[in-house]
């Protein structure tokens, strides 16, 4: 068995969280500014993530939940996710998103992560607080990954890491397979493969024989 574990936002799916709730609030501009800034790792992920969730305070619930409905997978991620986990994998979701959109996401596909370990927004009085809480907000992926790879009795060299952006930099370098899904400048360096598609994805896994080829 190997850990396959993926970051969300900009991996397996298209969508940004944080782009669809700041859309609502009427600060997508400030938001998106605050994102690529840490994304090319000028701005620590902690801090970044607790600059936008100050910026959505006061959003309504049901704006949330909407935001979050329209969070999508890429094309293919889903078959992705169903042969890793016919071949026998655990397949994991570390991101620094929000839980409630990459559990919808995955349900609306009819697929489920075996683990997903994510941050939450807060609400109080049907609005959101303002705040951000989580394990992946001063926590970093590599030690979510070694966390998580020591509870399944799996080595580290068993271990993928799928990433984009400056913040799954740490799971890249501890990962035995890294690879980059259409990664920042910043992130290209440590990735064994890079992809753009989850159908090369599917064959750069088949190539290292993680996973069975394709009928």
């Amino acid at each position: 068995m190997s850990l396959i574990a993926f970051d969300f936002d900009g991996t397996l799916s298209d969508s940004e969280m944080t782009v669809l709730l700041a859309e609502r609030a009427g600060v997508a501009d400030e938001v998106a500014e605050i994102t690529e800034r840490a994304m090319n790792d000028e701005l620590s992920y902690a801090e970044s993530l607790y600059q936008r969730a100050e910026l959505l305070g006061g959003l309504e619930e049901d704006a949330v939940a909407a935001a979050f409905d329209e969070v999508t997978l890429r094309p293919g991620a889903a078959r992705l996710i169903e042969r890793l986990q016919a071949d026998g994998h655990h397949v994991a979701v570390l991101t620094g998103g929000f839980e409630r959109g990459v559990e919808r996401a995955l349900a609306k596909e009819g697929v489920a992560a075996d683990t997903v370990v994510a941050n939450r927004l807060p609400t109080a009085g049907g609005t959101l607080t303002g705040e951000a809480e989580g394990p992946l907000i001063e926590g970093t992926k590599d030690d979510a990954l070694a966390a998580l790879a020591d509870d399944l009795g799996v080595e580290m060299a068993s271990t993928v890491a799928v990433g984009d952006g400056a913040n799954d930099l740490p799971m890249l370098e501890v990962a035995g397979l890294a690879v980059g899904f259409v990664p920042k400048d910043a992130v290209r360096p440590v990735c064994d493969a890079v992809v753009a598609s989850m159908f090369r994805l599917g064959k750069v896994l088949e190539s290292y024989g993680i996973l069975s080829t394709a009928d």
